[in-house]
């Protein structure tokens, strides 16, 4: 689905908030401002801006009246239809979800090319062409590369390089396996790599160590689940492979300062 923000958000007012779907989302924000936030971190949304967000994720927003930009909803079917890497879209480097950009503002140089692409989109999506699914694959593919080199660091050496792609594929390892694997040492056995080697990595990479990474990871999914899944905390426990409710409780409370009950209510 490919449509403006303002007809968007007329047709869905009575869409529940926060929220999560199973679907990738990206918005381009062209004049207006609000707050928008993922995963309970707000940002503030202004002209020039987009957001991303990936299937599962919880988000909210409050716009001003006079909001207008674009919506694109897609999911990963799109693209595995015609393409044999299950990880195709974990390549870019806004759909991940913890060390993701949830958002960037647009550099003026590449606002035309965006606006462009967004509006071309759109087009194609209201019209009945031959082929127009995979004319609007090739549109969003090129709109997706253009963002993804957007929020590429200026200069990259092969070290960088390296160190990239061994924190990405850290990221989908723990994407798969953080309700089972809980240890760093686990990752860096499938990586082929020693721990310390993997926390100098990813500690150089994104200031935090890899056992901090999967921790975030285990907390967020804890904090969804809390807000959006009407499970009991002893059922998350379960789910989250905890030995017990106790040890989920004291795990989550240590970390963000609340009980899993305090952090439910709060949300409400």
């Amino acid at each position: 689905m490919a449509c403006s923000l303002s007809t968007f958000l007329q047709h869905h007012k009575a869409l529940v908030m926060p929220h999560r779907h199973s679907f990738y989302q990206l918005m381009y924000i062209s004049s207006g401002t609000g707050k928008y936030t993922v995963d309970f971190k707000t940002y503030d949304a202004q002209a020039g801006q987009l957001f991303f967000l990936s299937p599962g994720q919880i988000h909210s927003w409050s716009f001003s009246h006079d909001i207008e930009g674009f919506l694109i909803n897609f999911d990963e079917s799109f693209f595995t239809a015609v393409c044999y890497n299950p990880y195709f879209l974990n390549d870019f480097p806004f759909f991940n979800s913890m060390t993701q950009r949830a958002t960037i503002m647009a550099k003026e140089e590449i606002k035309p090319t965006l606006l462009s692409l967004f509006a071309h989109i759109k087009q194609e999506h209201e019209s009945d062409g031959d082929f127009k699914n995979d004319y609007l694959r090739a549109l969003l593919l090129q709109l997706l590369v253009v963002l993804a080199r957007a929020c590429q660091p200026e200069k990259q050496t092969e070290a960088t390089k390296y160190n990239y792609t061994l924190l990405r594929n850290f990221e989908k390892l723990i994407e798969v396996h953080f309700k089972s694997k809980k240890l760093p040492k686990e990752y860096a056995e499938l990586l082929f790599l020693t721990p310390n080697h993997l926390n100098s990595v990813v500690t150089n990479a994104t200031g935090k160590s890899a056992g901090e990474i999967i921790r975030d990871r285990i907390l967020l999914e804890a904090k969804r689940m809390l807000v959006n899944s009407g499970q009991t905390i002893s059922e998350i426990a379960w789910d989250l492979n905890f030995e017990d409710n106790a040890y989920f409780s004291r795990f989550f409370k240590k970390y963000t300062g609340v009980s899993p009950d305090e952090f439910r209510k709060q949300q409400l």
